[in-house]
């Protein structure tokens, strides 16, 4: 078995793959506590993304026999918990707020990834890494758009910087998703030459944290 020799690679796949069932539990609770029927089944389908992406983690981790850190399943199911627990107490907008503000930050997670292992000289994970930070992008973006006109954003948005005018990466999610495998599959995009380019892309380099802001976005 192959192993892995860069560390903060390790590190990270280790709190991603923990941070995904933090972010499920979040989401259990959240679709629980809101009304709208379109609104839970989209954030039902939001949760089963993340449970995918656990799963997907696991998979490159047993790959190189990684093992799962018990710190990380502990500290992020308490995490997880207490967000499951908080939906029901804080209201509609902040769920949706702090939700978004999350997989904005997430985001990088996955593109870093790709930079660390190409590192390593390693390539065969770029597809499904890519594939799931665009998702996460697109998680970020369902959250904003439910929040966009709340007469709290502006006033949230200079508290956290996130919000309409501020992101915490640098994905422009129309471009990159007609980069990817699903679009040239399904015939959205003319030229295969692409995913090449998509999968070698330089989103979210130069971050040595997760949720250092790279994007102001025009307001």
């Amino acid at each position: 078995m192959t192993t892995l020799e860069h560390p903060e690679l390790v590190k990270l796949l280790q709190t991603a793959y923990s941070a995904e069932r933090a972010a499920a539990f979040a989401y259990i609770g959240h679709a629980r506590s809101v009304k709208d029927p379109a609104e839970r089944e989209a954030i039902a389908q939001i949760e089963a993304d993340e449970w995918k992406h656990r799963a997907d983690v696991l998979a490159i981790m047993e790959q190189y026999n990684i093992p799962v850190s018990r710190f990380q399943e502990v500290r992020f199911y308490i995490v997880g918990r207490l967000i499951w627990t908080s939906c029901y107490l804080a209201g509609w907008f902040m769920p949706y707020y702090f939700a978004g503000r999350l997989e904005s930050g997430n985001v990088c997670e996955y593109f870093r990834m790709m930079h660390f292992f190409e590192e390593v000289n390693i390539t065969e994970h770029h597809e499904v890494l890519y594939e799931m930070g665009l998702k996460e992008r697109e998680h970020e973006g369902f959250f904003l758009d439910g929040i966009t006109n709340h007469k709290m954003l502006s006033r949230f948005e200079k508290l956290f910087a996130w919000g309409r005018g501020h992101s915490y990466n640098d994905v422009e999610l129309s471009v990159a998703r007609r980069h990817s495998r699903h679009a040239i599959e399904s015939g959205d995009v003319a030229d295969p030459e692409m995913q090449a380019e998509a999968l070698s892309s330089d989103y979210c380099i130069g971050t040595k944290l997760s949720r250092v802001r790279l994007l102001d976005r025009p307001t």
